[in-house]
């Protein structure tokens, strides 16, 4: 275990203006910051720009962030790029962090240094400094536009996630990003599976912000488990955002919340995250409660998860060996199956779904570019929720509002017999893997999962068909396809004595499960309150997945 300490998160929020321009700025008032020697530093809409001739050579600690070319076009940073800005060198200097895109998937730290202490020759480094720090400070705050400056990490490494290699990306991609954002950081290195469930049934939870796995999805269910066997569970869940760093095989929480299974990518979407309460769900098998994020699954899907643990050394490639396996043998799995259904008409199904991404755009533009809550903005003060579910009582996990899979089945649910199951497949996200968008309709935060079957007694040439649909975005809307949201499921195999059923990618014990959805019960963060999926087809969202996972 190794932890790395800095000064505590510097509160955020807009600053006051000040209501006349200094030495630091010219025409343009405060929102220009201009250097004696010529460099002139603008807060542009959503950018800022650069122009004029630097006085030192670029260098890899020092590009220069791009000299304006022949044309004149001053050269930009997005601010969503920008990781900090800070006077240094006894208030002479002016260094700007950023994450620049060196290759098309991957972001490396750069700094650009700048001499502030030209502004005014005859004035103390003192007096420059003042003057500048306003400046400095309304850059920030476009930067950080409706997140949280410098949020506190608790940061968990499996060096044996996936493929491996997660050591590696978090030392050499990941970390230099996060401090360059100045977060402070405890990291801890996992050893075996299920330790980071006691882990984070122990934390101080009062010392974070956020906890980020650097693994596939096996160690964000870990932590939402630990997270829920706490005393104050509705407290702990609320309060501490769960994110993700990729570096496993599937990767589906990194892909639906930031758009990316790449690592770099995901860190900045982390350090500009906004807090985004999401749906867990409870799952009772035998005399357990297990909570899930991401999905439930029994028959094909759970065959392709955990009938390849053997091929992880694969990566992704895994998945599809393994339904080209299932595909040739066309096994099925008779179950009964019990749901309590919310919407049970595909076009329902997608009035809904555009409903509320219009809700989040809606309530995003009220907020402008207020910090979210759900963050705690000082150390150890936690924001109020409007959810009655994430009511700070002290009090554990919500009771079950149905009770669970060894009591009577509840009044009001449709139960069916199938004879000839191809897949049960229920997902609180969107996306399972980088190219497999399964549930187009998930939302964050509905109080709904989304629940697809699917025959098994179908031709390979279909199964083929259906597969390819998933990639394509046309699974939504094939006629093989049941789509669903429901709030509650049991499902109860039938003449098999053993099998795979999956939570998260994670083996239970073969036989019946019952389930039920908690609504905003977790926190995360994302880019913007929804998940980065593209939705059913042929209907608009504000997200933009389908350029990032390419």
């Amino acid at each position: 275990m190794g932890s790395d300490t800095s000064p505590g998160p510097a509160k955020p929020g807009r600053q006051r203006t000040p209501e006349s321009s200094t030495a630091a700025a010219h025409d343009a008032g405060d929102q220009v910051l201009t250097l004696l020697s010529g460099v002139t530093l603008t807060l542009g809409q959503d950018a800022l720009l650069l122009s004029g001739q630097l006085a030192s050579k670029p260098s890899r600690t020092c590009p220069c962030i791009g000299i304006p070319g022949t044309n004149g076009t001053p050269s930009r940073i997005p601010y969503y790029n920008i990781l900090w800005a800070e006077i240094t060198g006894g208030r002479r200097w002016l260094v700007i962090d950023y994450a620049d895109q060196t290759q098309p998937h991957f972001l490396e730290v750069r700094s650009a240094k700048f001499a502030i202490a030209e502004l005014a020759v005859e004035q103390s480094p003192d007096d420059v400094g003042d003057q500048v720090s306003p400046w400095v400070e309304r850059l920030l705050d476009c930067a950080y536009s409706g997140s949280v400056r410098r949020k506190r990490a608790w940061v968990l490494v499996n060096p044996h996630a996936g493929p491996g290699g997660a050591d590696k990306i978090w030392e050499k991609d990941v970390r230099p990003i996060f401090e360059a954002a100045r977060m402070p950081m405890t990291v801890v290195r996992t050893s075996y599976s299920g330790e980071a469930v006691g882990l984070a049934r122990d934390l101080s939870i009062d010392d974070y912000d956020i906890a980020i796995p650097c693994s596939g999805d096996g160690l964000p269910h870990e932590v939402f488990n630990g997270l829920a066997k706490r005393p104050d569970a509705r407290r702990a869940l609320s309060k501490i955002a769960v994110c993700h760093i990729p570096c496993g095989s599937g990767n589906a929480m990194s892909c639906n919340l930031y758009g990316t299974h790449r690592p770099t990518l995901a860190a900045l979407a982390i350090v500009k995250g906004v807090p985004t309460p999401i749906d867990l769900v409870s799952v009772t098998h035998g005399d357990q409660r297990t909570i899930s994020f991401l999905s439930q699954a029994l028959g094909m899907v759970a065959e392709l998860d955990l009938g390849t643990e053997h091929l992880r050394w694969m990566g992704a490639a895994r998945f599809t060996v393994g339904f080209l396996t299932w595909a040739l043998q066309r096994k099925t799995y008779p179950c009964d199956i019990a749901v309590k259904a919310e919407i049970d008409d595909k076009e329902d199904v997608k009035r809904h779904y555009r409903q509320k991404v219009a809700q989040v755009g809606a309530e995003a533009s009220e907020n402008g570019d207020k910090p979210r809550s759900r963050i705690d903005t000082e150390p150890g003060v936690s924001s109020p929720t409007s959810n009655p579910t994430n009511s700070d009582d002290g009090l554990g996990l919500p009771p079950l509002k149905y009770g669970t899979v060894n009591d009577k089945l509840p009044d009001g649910w449709e139960l069916t017999a199938h004879d000839k199951l191809g897949s049960f497949y229920c997902g609180n996200m969107a996306y399972m893997a980088p190219d497999l968008n399964f549930f187009s309709a998930a939302l964050a935060n509905d109080g709904l999962m989304d629940l697809i079957t699917t025959d098994g007694d179908i031709s390979l040439l279909k199964a083929i068909g259906l597969q390819l649909g998933v990639e394509s975005g046309k699974f939504f809307d094939s006629p093989l396809v049941s789509y669903r949201k429901v709030s509650a499921f049991r499902i109860i195999p039938r003449n098999q004595e053993t099998g795979y059923i999956s939570i998260d990618g994670e083996a239970i014990p073969f036989g019946p499960i019952q389930a039920e959805v908690h609504q905003g019960l977790g926190l995360t963060l994302s880019k913007k309150g929804v998940f980065e999926a593209p939705g059913p087809r042929n209907w608009d969202t504000v997200t933009n997945s389908e350029r990032l996972l390419a």
